[in-house]
């Protein structure tokens, strides 16, 4: 096993005579054992770049190395790579033996002794041996998906590539099976590069996160590291559920004007936006508090719209006025109500500012005050 490399790597397509550009000079290294999660909305070029480590499609421009050796100029065949499909691929005139051996088959000189107990060996680590003798069409969603892993897994491969392999499944199992990934692949200890729109699948499973939008590459992080101390807008609106409220304001004097509300900074986020007339004030829902009214610059009042409780907490959407709303998130046993009259905080500890024309993250969050859980001392 080797750590994984993309080296300023590109694809274009052709359309027409007109150049498309899928992915744009990307570059991240991903360190043997590691699970990164490749997130983005659709079209962004997240399985583009998946199916460039794979060999299914051709890189334009940059290389792929896996340790000290060039992969991108080889087959699919030699690159010790074994891909998951979002469709499963299984062969369904196969059972579940014949699609896990199928593979080790055509691409080893294994005898079938040996092949019938790396196979054996698989399925039951992954609780599928009683269905070896199954067809693919007598199988759920789950079990199928269980036996596309055993298909890559018995390849003993360098990297495993997964492309959406949760999306088919009911929400229930979907949760199931992260965990059970996550499991696996801590086991195995294979370099993982796992491709998702969801980002609860990215912040939940990845030991990092790389995030694309339009085929460019707009961090690579920890899940913790982009969900509060993110590199652009962009990403700070699409890590988080609900979305980071976003305010844009013009910066006059020390003090953040918008339409319905001004933001009185401290000298620190004055330094912060020195020499920017636009900024992007943000705060994620969590973090606005309602509180009672007093006598502070960072409190406003505003009015309940909806209020969308989800259990163990209620998002509450606010307005400022006709043109200027925003979300705060409260505990699951306050009640709020439609229509009623509030005061919401926004604390300057917890907000982010963004360059309104670029989007650059000029200054996140504070996390001075997060609280660290210490492990108890062993006896």
């Amino acid at each position: 096993m080797a750590e994984l490399t993309l080296d300023h790597v590109s694809k274009f397509f052709d359309d027409d005579g007109s150049q498309v550009v899928a992915v744009d000079d990307a570059s991240m290294e991903i360190e043997d054992g590691e699970f990164l999660v490749l997130v983005g909305p659709s079209g962004c070029g997240k399985s583009t770049t998946l199916r460039m480590i794979a060999g299914l499609e051709s890189v334009s421009e940059g290389e792929i190395h896996l340790g000290d050796e060039r992969m991108d100029n080889r087959p699919p065949r030699d690159r010790n790579i074994a891909m998951v499909f979002q469709s499963y691929a299984l062969y369904p005139h196969m059972t579940v033996r014949g699609n896990m051996r199928f593979g080790l088959e055509e691409s080893t000189e294994m005898a079938d002794g040996e092949i019938e107990s790396v196979v054996t060996e698989t399925a039951e680590m992954l609780d599928i041996a009683e269905l070896l003798n199954r067809k693919p069409g007598e199988l759920s969603g789950g079990q199928q998906q269980r036996v596309a892993l055993g298909r890559a897994i018995v390849r003993d491969p360098a990297v495993f590539l997964m492309d959406e392999p949760l999306s088919n499944l009911d929400a229930k199992l979907r949760s199931q099976m992260r965990t059970e990934l996550q499991r696996l692949q801590e086991e195995l200890g294979v370099t993982t590069v796992y491709v998702t729109h969801d980002q609860t699948e990215a912040m939940t499973m990845g030991d990092r996160i790389a995030i694309l939008n339009d085929g460019e590459l707009q961090q690579v992080a920890t899940p913790l590291e982009a969900y509060h101390r993110p590199a652009n807008q962009f990403v700070a609106g699409f890590i988080g559920e609900p979305s980071m409220n976003f305010f844009e304001m013009e910066v006059e004097d020390g003090t953040l004007v918008g339409d319905e509300i001004s933001y009185q900074l401290s000298e620190s986020s004055r330094e912060a936006v020195t020499g920017t007339d636009r900024v992007t004030l943000g705060i994620r829902p969590e973090d606005v508090e309602l509180v009672s009214p007093k006598d502070d610059n960072h409190t406003y009042e505003a009015t309940v719209d909806v209020v969308e409780p989800m259990g163990n907490e209620n998002a509450v959407y606010l307005d400022f006025g006709a043109d200027a709303s925003f979300v705060a998130t409260v505990g699951g046993m306050r009640r709020v109500e439609g229509g009623t009259a509030v005061h919401a905080r926004i604390p300057e500890d917890a907000v982010h500012l963004f360059d309104t024309s670029t989007g650059e993250a000029l200054q996140n969050r504070s996390l001075e005050s997060a609280e660290m859980v210490e492990p108890e001392p062993q006896t």
